[in-house]
C-alpha cells in the first residue's frame, strides 16, 4: 500500500511517500524549487517521491493532507470576530487567501494530481505532529508532546501512543502559544520570524537570563507546564502588520532591535533578552514534560512540533524530566507533518502494524556517479575522480588537515532542516579560526552562529556530556545541544559554543557508512574523530539539491574543494554557471501573522 502525505500553504511545503508503513521518500519543496520556505503546493516534491518509488500517482492508495482546513477557518473567523474592529485588516487579507485558495484543499489536490477525491484524507495538524514522532519511534508505548505556533486550534498537545493508536488527551489553544511567544521575541530581537528562531537560540548563550521576570509578565505558567499569554502584549491575533503591541516594548524597557543591524551589533541587552526567553521556554517545556511523566508513568517520550527544533531545550528535557528515552523526528516542524499524516492514515486509521523505527534522515534525492560525471563533462569542468573509497576519504582527510573548507555532496539528501553528512560543508574543528572563516567567507551569515560537530557515535561520550549516546535518536538528527567535555573544549574549539556546548550529530556507521568512514580516518590521522559540519548552502539559500546547485554554491563562496560523490573539484575550477544559479528567500516580513493565518 502506498500513501502520500502532503503539507503546504503555511511554512515549508513537503511531500512524503510511505510503502506498507515504511518511509521510502520525503523532501521539502524548497530543495527542488530553490525558493526558501516555499509554501506552495509541493508539485516537485511529489514528482520526486513518485519517481523514487518507481510508481505513478494512480498507484497511490491515499493522499493525506496534514491538517483540517475548515477547523482552521473556524479559528480564524472566531478570532477575527472576537477582536473586531481591530482585526478588520487581517480579517480582510486572510479571507482573500482563504476564500480563493486555502479552503479548497481537496479540489486542489484532485486538480494537481488527477486523483479520485475518495482517496483524499485529512489529519488534524497536531495529530500529524504526534504521528510523525510516535510512529517513527522505536517505542510501542510512549508519552507524546507536541508544541508549535498554531495548528487549527491547538498550539500544543499531550497524549499517549500505544501500538497503532494515538490518543491526544489535552491541548493548549490559540492564541495561547509557546511557539508564537518565542517567535514574538525573535521579531523583537531583530530577526525574521520563521527564519530567525535559530539565530535567537544561538544568540542566547551570549547573554544572561536577566529579564525572565519581564517575560513572565506576558505569560502565566502553571505548575504542570500549562501556559496562557497576556494578550495585551501582542498584536498577532488581530494585526497583519505587527506582532507586538506597544505594551510589549514598554515591559521590556527598550524598543525592538533594528533588523538592519544583522550581526553588526550584539547589544548585551538583546543578548540578555534572548537568554531570558530561552530560559522561560526551557522552564515551560521541562515542567510540561515532568507533568506528563508523572501522569502517564511512561519512561519514553515522543516530542514534535516546531518548538522541538529547540535543541537546547530538548537536551534539558532529557536531563531533567525523568524520561529514559526521547524520540524526535528529523523534521519535527510542519514539513514533517507530511510523514505524520501518511503514517496516521496507515497505522491509526487503517490499523496496519508498526514497522522498524526511522533511524536516519536520508530520504531525499541522490545522483549517481555517472550523473555527476555527465554534469562535470557537460560544463567542461576540471575534476579528479578517485575510484577507491579509502583513497578518496584519505584525500578528504588531507584537505581538512591542511585547513581547507570543503563541500561534501554524497548519497540521498537529508529530510528536515539539518545537514547530516549528505549535503554538508565540512572543516577541521581543531582550528579555532574555522568558525569565523566559515561564517564570514562561506555562509555569509551572523558571526555568532555556532557550528555542529559530527562525531562518530561510538566516540561521542569521550567528547560530549551525553551518556549512552548511541541509544539517543535525536543526537543522530542534530536535535540535542549538550556540554562539550571540559578537557575537550580546547581540542575542538571551532564547534564549541561560547557557553561550552555543541549541537552534536552522532554519525552511525549503518546509516551513513561513507561519512562515518571519512570521520574515522580523520580521527586516525589526528586523534580527533570529529569534523565541523554545517549545511551546504549560503545565507538565505535552501540546502543544495542537484550537482549544479552544489557547484554554484561552491563558486559563490570561498570554499576550497568540492566533493561530488568520488569526484574532486578544486577552487581553480570555479566559474559562474548562469543556469540555476539564483535562489529566492520567501518571507512575509517580521510578523507572525503568516504563521497563524
Amino acid at each position: 500500500m502506498y500513501i502520500l502525505g502532503l503539507s503546504f500553504y503555511y511554512h515549508d511545503s513537503a511531500a512524503a511517500l510511505i510503502h506498507d508503513g515504511v518511509v521510502v521518500a520525503a523532501g521539502e519543496e524548497e530543495r527542488f524549487s530553490r525558493v526558501k520556505h516555499d509554501n506552495r503546493f509541493p508539485s516537485l516534491a511529489v514528482d520526486f517521491c513518485l519517481k523514487r518509488a518507481g510508481i505513478s500517482i494512480h498507484d497511490v492508495d491515499y493522499v493525506v493532507f496534514y491538517e483540517k482546513p475548515f477547523l482552521k477557518f473556524e479559528r480564524l473567523l472566531t478570532t477575527a470576530f472576537a477582536t473586531f474592529p481591530r482585526s478588520h485588516k487581517v480579517f480582510t487579507e486572510s479571507m482573500r487567501r482563504w476564500v480563493t485558495d486555502k479552503l479548497w484543499i481537496k479540489p486542489l489536490i484532485r486538480e494537481k494530481l488527477g486523483l479520485d477525491p475518495k482517496k483524499i484524507l485529512f489529519c488534524e495538524h497536531h495529530m500529524s505532529h504526534a504521528a510523525a514522532s510516535f510512529y517513527c519511534s522505536p517505542f510501542d508505548h510512549a508519552a507524546i508532546i507536541t508544541v508549535d505556533g498554531a495548528g487549527e486550534w491547538s498550539t500544543g498537545t499531550v497524549g499517549v501512543g500505544h501500538d497503532t493508536k494515538i490518543t491526544l488527551e489535552q491541548e493548549a489553544r490559540f492564541p495561547h502559544s509557546l511557539g508564537l511567544l518565542y517567535s514574538a521575541f525573535t521579531a523583537y530581537c531583530g530577526f525574521e520570524v520563521n527564519e530567525g528562531e535559530y539565530k535567537l537560540m544561538g544568540m542566547a548563550p551570549y547573554g544572561q537570563p536577566k529579564y525572565t521576570d519581564r517575560v513572565k509578565k506576558m505569560i502565566k505558567i502553571g505548575s504542570d507546564g500549562s501556559y496562557w499569554l497576556d494578550l495585551d502584549y501582542f498584536a498577532f491575533h488581530y494585526s497583519p502588520d505587527n506582532t507586538l503591541s506597544p505594551k510589549f516594548s514598554e515591559a521590556m524597557g527598550q524598543p525592538p532591535r533594528d533588523p538592519a543591524l544583522g550581526d553588526k551589533s550584539l547589544d548585551p541587552f538583546y543578548c540578555d533578552v534572548a537568554s531570558s526567553i530561552q530560559a522561560v521556554t526551557e522552564e515551560i517545556m521541562i515542567s510540561l514534560a515532568k507533568a506528563v511523566r508523572r501522569r502517564t508513568g511512561l519512561t519514553n517520550l515522543c516530542l514534535s512540533g516546531g518548538v522541538a527544533l529547540n535543541s537546547v531545550a530538548n537536551a534539558k528535557i532529557l536531563r531533567d524530566a525523568g524520561f529514559e528515552q526521547i524520540y524526535i523526528p528529523p523534521a519535527p516542524g510542519d514539513d514533517g507533518g507530511a510523514i505524520g499524516a501518511a503514517l496516521w492514515a496507515y497505522h491509526h486509521l487503517l490499523g496496519k502494524p508498526r514497522v522498524p523505527a526511522l533511524g536516519h534522515a536520508y530520504l531525499g534525492s541522490e545522483y549517481s556517479e555517472s550523473e555527476v560525471g555527465d554534469f562535470l563533462k557537460e560544463y567542461d569542468l576540471n575534476y579528479t575522480h578517485i575510484d577507491d573509497d579509502d583513497r578518496f576519504y584519505a584525500r578528504v582527510v588531507d584537505d581538512l588537515q591542511a585547513g581547507k573548507v570543503c563541500g561534501w555532496y554524497r548519497g540521498r539528501f537529508e529530510w528536515g532542516p539539518r545537514a547530516l553528512g549528505a549535503r554538508s560543508i565540512i572543516a577541521d574543528p581543531r582550528r579555532a579560526e574555522m568558525k569565523d572563516i566559515v561564517n564570514a567567507k562561506i555562509k555569509f551569515r551572523e558571526a555568532f552562529r555556532p557550528f555542529a560537530p559530527s562525531v562518530l557515535g561510538e566516540a561521542c561520550e569521550e567528547y560530549f556530556e551525553l551518556p549512552n549516546a548511541m541509544s539517543h535518536y535525536p543526537a543522530r538528527f542534530m536535535l540535542y545541544v549538550v556540554p562539550v567535555k571540559e578537557d575537550k573544549r580546547d581540542v575542538i574549539p571551532a564547534i564549541t559554543h561560547v557557553d561550552g556546548s555543541g549541537r552534536l550529530q552522532t554519525v552511525i556507521k549503518e546509516t551513513n557508512p561513507g561519512y562515518h568512514r571519512m570521520i574515522e580516518l580523520f580521527g586516525q590521522a589526528t586523534g580527533v574523530p570529529v569534523v565541523l559540519n554545517t549545511s551546504f548552502n549560503l545565507k538565505g539559500e535552501p540546502i543544495v539539491e542537484t550537482p549544479l546547485n552544489a557547484f554554484n554554491t561552491f563558486t559563490r563562496s570561498e570554499m576550497d574543494v568540492l566533493y561530488l560523490g568520488n569526484f574532486v573539484v578544486e577552487r581553480a575550477a570555479k566559474r559562474k554557471i548562469v543556469e540555476d544559479s539564483r535562489f529566492v528567500l520567501r518571507h512575509e516580513g517580521d510578523s507572525v501573522v503568516a504563521m497563524v493565518s
